[in-house]
């Protein structure tokens, strides 16, 4: 089967998501991320493009970029192959990281950027892992309220849309970032949504045999619930009700699993 041609965008900025090989997380720790966003930061270097936003999720990541008429493709192979490399020296692997070629759509106009950086920004409140975007560390949103200026993330293009006035720009920003927004963007879950109890046990059952090597759902509880937890909350759209009935815990202990 032909691959689908991508849509170019006319503004040059695109909505870009990295997704783990097999759904599997392509971060492990706080150097994995770290060591993305030197790939990043590498690439951006060589190319001249500009990084909107951004967020890192375990097992996936959003970009948001304008290529400044520069080749995507040869900005994401970069940034792909790079943390590839890394990835599989520390962990002593081979073969893919990333699942086959990223995702990605046009932005073409200024509501939809707004909107999309909003998305982005409040990818970890979505996935339940914490309940407003400034509580995650692993994406542009701080650079953006905390004016953090390190040369990664361009936030004057975004803020100034929402006034010429820094302060006043910030505080609309995040008044318009914790808006409810009901669009629909490049989503992880696009190609197969893990609603139901059934579906949840079909995953949970490939989770134990990739992530625990075959190993018994109680081991994995007793090892790290936390993380197994996590893991449910941010791959599937289970409720918390469904999350706990699959796993035999109390609702409200999977209602107080957030990053902390």
């Amino acid at each position: 089967m032909s691959r689908q041609q991508r849509i170019m965008s006319t503004t040059g900025i695109y909505h870009i998501m990295l997704r783990g090989n097999e759904r599997k997380n392509i971060f492990s720790n706080r150097r994995d991320k770290q060591c993305f966003l030197e790939s990043v930061a590498i690439k951006l270097e060589q190319m001249d493009f500009s990084l909107y936003a951004y967020c890192l999720m375990d097992n996936h990541v959003h970009i948001l970029l304008n290529t400044r008429e520069k080749d995507l493709s040869s900005i994401m192979k970069g940034i792909a192959v790079r943390y590839a490399y890394f990835f599989n020296a520390r962990y002593s692997r081979v073969g893919h990281v990333f699942q086959d070629r990223y995702k990605s759509e046009a932005v073409e106009d200024e509501p939809y950027l707004l909107a999309v950086t909003r998305y982005i920004h409040n990818n970890p409140v979505k996935a339940g892992i914490v309940d407003k975007p400034q509580q995650y560390p692993w994406s542009s949103y701080k650079n953006y309220v905390d004016f953090e200026d390190d040369k990664l993330v361009d936030t004057h293009f975004i803020l100034r849309l929402f006034s010429d006035n820094l302060k006043i720009a910030v505080k609309n920003f995040e008044r318009f970032s914790n808006e409810t927004d009901c669009g629909e963007y490049l989503d992880y879950n696009d190609e197969y949504e893990i609603r139901s109890v059934n579906d949840g046990r079909i995953y949970l059952e490939k989770y134990l045999k990739e992530k625990w090597s075959g190993r018994t759902l109680a081991e994995a509880l007793a090892e790290d619930r936390r993380g197994v937890i996590l893991d449910l909350r941010t791959n599937t759209k289970l409720s918390v009700r469904a999350i706990a009935e699959l796993l035999g815990v109390n609702r409200n202990v999977v209602e107080r699993t957030r990053i902390g």
